[in-house]
């Protein structure tokens, strides 16, 4: 049992109130909380901690469980997503192998962001089996600008690409190079990170990729989408599904860098106001908005 100190929304909790994935019930996967109760005693240790937690919660009996991990378990949860409640709530439930521990160093509002940035982590891992050079992050937002910096320090050539120049005002602070998309060239990227979250966005990153380049996809659509294909198939491009990454990596980070995740904070909310945190977080150009109890 997990007593929530400070909750982040994300773009998937949006699209959740628009309708992807069907779901109903208590929204909210990125945490930081602390464990009041635990079902074993041989879990006592954990009480007491301050921690965040995996999103995926597997059968632990099947193939992909036992081998991979519960990411691709098709009999799966996911907090606050997919068949459990989330941590928009005072308190929640997860599985003790779930948890992660805070070290002491990294502060709450550093911590909250650990889901976002071990998915933005994922990115570079993913592209170790490519020859990437210089990478597009399209979409200037709250895992954009993750995806970008944590590329970035990993050595690659990366521009944040934007709708418009306020967006990519924060990017620029990051010490990030940055430009508008419609000024972006035909397959001019070796790599492109599609974090838009919007159609369009997919249809620019298939238009600035190379032939032969690679398209990491982070964008999930309420909807279905309609796009010309074809230079997929005839450009030969190499399209991936990008999502969970490792929370003790992102911690880690979060550690030992300066990566200035609280620049990303537009704004605070207490649990009752809920529904005014929601419409904050959906307006234009909104990054990070924080919910806690009170």
């Amino acid at each position: 049992l997990i007593r929530l100190k400070l909750a982040g929304i994300c773009a998937t909790d949006l699209a959740l109130l628009r309708g992807y994935a069907g779901f109903h019930g208590v929204l909210g996967h990125e945490f930081v909380g602390v464990v009041e109760a635990v079902h074993d005693d041989a879990h006592r240790a954990w009480l007491g901690r301050r921690v965040v937690g995996s999103i995926n919660i597997g059968c632990q009996q099947c193939a992909t469980c036992l081998q991979d991990g519960p990411e691709h378990c098709l009999q799966r949860t996911v907090l606050g997503i997919r068949g459990r409640n989330g941590v928009f709530a005072d308190y929640f439930t997860l599985p003790v192998a779930n948890l992660h521990a805070v070290p002491d160093l990294v502060c709450d509002e550093r911590a909250v962001f650990a889901e976002p940035l071990a998915a933005a982590l994922r990115v570079p891992q993913q592209l170790q089996a490519f020859t990437v050079g210089e990478v597009a992050v399209l979409g200037p937002g709250r895992l954009g600008l993750l995806i970008a910096k944590v590329l970035a320090q990993a050595g690659y050539r990366v521009t944040v690409l934007g709708r418009r120049e306020a967006s990519l005002r924060l990017p620029m602070t990051w010490g990030l190079a940055t430009a508008l998309i419609d000024q972006a060239r035909d397959n001019a990227y070796d790599g492109v990170v599609d974090a838009t979250g919007a159609p369009s966005g997919f249809a620019q990153a298939l238009r600035i990729v190379r032939h032969q380049g690679v398209l990491v996809l982070k964008s999930t659509f309420p909807e279905p989408v309609a796009l010309d294909m074809s230079k997929i198939v005839v450009a030969e491009i190499q399209v991936l599904g990008s999502r969970c990454g490792s929370i003790a990596e992102a911690l880690t980070v979060l550690r030992q860098t300066d990566l200035p995740v609280q620049t990303l904070i537009d704004g605070r909310y207490g649990l009752q106001q809920g529904l005014l945190a929601f419409e904050h977080a959906s307006r234009q150009g909104v990054r990070k908005i924080l919910l806690q109890p009170v």
